[in-house]
């Protein structure tokens, strides 16, 4: 499933007309055109400037998305249409030429859904590579191409899966997404932060449009600018995602109903969160089970690719107590340590320990947002932990790490974003027993170009090495991660960019590990 019968190049190709609409209907060459009518004055302009993608696949289906603008970042968050519906026809093939239909029909594109369309696709046979694409009038979307996941259960020899999360469109350009579509992956999970609500502030590489991100309008605006962008359309066309929000998707910092701004009133916050889900979901390959209602939106659920691997997508913010002793960096927080805190909430957790318990394939991921391994951020005696992540939630996390190992999951792998920063961890017992048995691993991708450039190391980077033995690995360069899955093992491949404020990159490997199925120790290659 890892091999194409096309070229990246051909792909480049598509991502480049999707991005600019310089090519209409956007066809890969020797592609075969859908049945076009004749162009008739008055017809709207190209309208697939955000481009297309697909998400969450399952072993008969996927879902395609869409969202039409021809005017993509108009203030009122249209994408200057005004009509209540138009008609999109789509195709899903076996081949390229798309001379094997698999799947055909019609979806409306409504107003009050921002003109979005999701096709939630069934029938479809497991295992499959399959291309799809958009028409409406005289315009076709570029190519896109996708997987269903295997057979619930069936042997899989190997996935290609890569990894990202917090792509702030101001600090840098999307270059790291290049880089991983053109590894056509078989799956990209994106854990967070994908677009950010912060105003234009100072001088930075490229210009946010509009002011912060608080209503309905404002955010598929804010959406709409992230999505001209190529690099990220092709991100999107080449692999099928599955996506989980952090918090900058609404407010940065925000815990279940409690914003950030002390000022505001949970009414209005709730109504500002309702909003942002509902942009979120309008231009996201989201699945009908995670239509917003309200500020309510059906985050965690759960993947699964054959017998190899169980993927765990969670939620750690909607329904999370409030961040302990004031949020921030803090010293001797016994909140922080409170037996009834959460950061899943109840029902979520047990559905995450029921699904550790199954055992139903080799490893075990876990979709997360936020650090999960312990981190003291103070060197010496004194102790400082984040609590924002799961260190302010201790017992909540001990909960869960009763699922690793034992009647639980024998291979977990905990893979996180949010800090800009790359870091492998081992999850040990007793964080603060270094010779404590190891039950499982954390991967920690760093940002597309959030934080801007970067670098190799930081001081707290190499305090948090000095002062947590199970942290094995740091990087403050921008990109994303690569991973190969077997029965037998799993590799990593932390890919990083020299810098962002400039365009096209290169991209390297920065660090490999892989961690042997059976034994959760990283082994640094």
């Amino acid at each position: 499933m890892t091999t194409s019968p096309f070229s990246r190049r051909s792909l480049l190709l598509g991502g480049a007309a999707v991005g600019t609409g310089a090519v209409v209907g956007g066809l890969l060459p020797g592609t075969s055109a859908l049945a076009v009518p004749k162009i008739r004055p008055g017809r709207m302009a190209y309208p697939f400037t955000l481009g297309i993608a697909s998400g969450d696949p399952s072993p008969d289906g996927v879902v395609l998305w869409t969202r039409l603008a021809t005017d993509p970042v108009a203030e009122d968050g249209f994408g200057g249409l005004s009509k209540d519906k138009y008609d999109v026809e789509f195709q899903v093939a076996e081949d390229l030429a798309f001379s094997k239909i698999a799947r055909r029909g019609t979806k409306h594109a409504r107003r009050d859904e921002g003109y979005a369309i999701h096709v939630e696709l069934t029938g479809l046979p497991s295992g499959a590579e399959l291309y799809y694409r958009f028409r409406i009038d005289e315009h076709i979307s570029p190519v896109g191409r996708t997987l269903t996941a295997p057979a619930l259960g069936s042997s899989v020899a190997a996935l290609h899966m890569a990894f990202a999360s917090c792509s702030r469109f101001e600090t840098g350009w999307f270059t790291a997404y290049r880089h991983l579509a053109n590894e056509m992956p078989d799956l990209v999970l994106h854990l967070g932060d994908y677009n950010y609500e912060y105003t234009q502030s100072g001088n930075t590489t490229r210009r946010i449009l509009g002011p912060e991100t608080q209503t309905l309008a404002g955010y598929r605006q804010r959406h709409a600018q992230y999505k001209t962008d190529p690099d990220l359309q092709l991100a999107h066309a080449n692999s099928p995602w599955v996506a989980v929000n952090d918090d900058h998707e609404v407010e940065n910092n925000w815990a279940g109903d409690v914003s950030e701004n002390a000022g505001d009133t949970t009414e209005y916050f709730r109504q500002r969160r309702a909003w942002a889900y509902q942009a979120y979901y309008e231009n996201m390959p989201f699945r009908r089970a995670s239509t917003p209602k309200g500020p309510e939106m059906q985050i965690f659920r759960r993947l699964a690719w054959g017998d190899l691997a169980t993927f765990h997508m969670l939620d750690t913010r909607q329904f999370r107590d409030d961040q302990a002793c004031g949020d921030g960096t803090r010293t001797g927080c016994a909140a922080a340590l409170d037996e009834n805190r959460t950061i899943t909430g109840a029902k979520q957790e047990r559905w995450l320990l029921e699904g550790l318990h199954k055992q139903a394939s080799t490893w075990d991921v876990l979709g997360n947002q936020v650090f999960f391994a312990q981190r003291d951020s103070t060197l010496g005696p004194v102790e400082s932990y984040s609590m924002d992540v799961w260190d302010g939630y201790v017992a909540s996390r001990r909960r869960i790490m009763s699922g690793f190992g034992g009647t639980g999951a024998a291979n977990p792998v905990v893979l996180t974003g949010d800090v800009h920063s790359n870091w492998a961890n081992e999850l040990k017992a007793d964080f603060r027993n270094p010779d404590s048995k190891t039950v499982g691993v954390e991967l920690v991708c760093t940002s597309i170009t959030s934080g801007g450039n970067g670098s190799d190391m930081t001081t707290a980077g190499q305090t948090a090495l000095t002062e947590n033995p199970h942290i094995k690995f740091f990087n403050s360069q921008r990109g994303y991660v690569s991973t190969r899955w077997e029965h037998g093992q799993m590799r990593a491949d932390y890919k990083v960019v020299p810098s962002v404020t400039v365009p096209d990159a290169p991209v390297s490997t920065r660090a490999s590990f892989v961690v042997e199925a059976g034994n959760p120790k990283l082994n640094r290659l």
